[in-house]
């Protein structure tokens, strides 16, 4: 597996971008501020994450999302792996993301990798999305805040 910057003139994979977030809206608003790495395999784009400059040391891991033909093969954990060592040669100090209440899986390898809870912000996905998003069976309310110094 290949991990890369997408290139200026390649297009952003938008239907992996939305596995993460289902709002089309919110997702082409953050890509154009942010940072795209995509992860080849194949010569197929099998993972993808975005990085977001928030402040002067501190960038946030936005849209972490792989195939769903390729889940369980440590794709994630290496996106997010590649993301903070990227973060750090970049001179960022710190990095932070945010992940919905429902997102079990994704909560548990934030924590494998090292990030740690430090805020819930509460009802973010009932304010920010107009339509009820649920994942395993849990209605996604609650925005779980995580950081990870480098």
């Amino acid at each position: 597996m290949n991990i890369r910057k997408l290139k200026i003139d390649e297009l952003y994979p938008m239907e992996l971008l939305l596995l993460a977030d289902p709002s089309r809206a919110i997702v082409e608003e953050y890509i154009q501020r942010g940072h795209c790495y995509i992860a080849e395999h194949n010569n197929y784009v099998v993972g993808v994450y975005v990085l977001l400059p928030t402040r002067p040391s501190t960038v946030e891991l936005v849209n972490v999302a792989v195939a769903e033909e390729h889940h369980g093969r440590g794709i994630g954990k290496g996106l997010v792996r590649h993301a903070l060592e990227t973060a750090k040669s970049l001179g960022y100090s710190t990095v932070e993301l945010g992940t919905g209440n429902s997102s079990v899986g994704q909560l548990a390898l934030y924590q494998k990798c090292g990030f740690r809870i430090v805020g819930i912000d509460q009802d973010f996905f009932v304010r920010h999305y107009p339509e009820p998003i649920f994942e395993n069976e849990i209605q996604c309310r609650d925005m779980i805040r995580l950081s990870q110094d480098l």
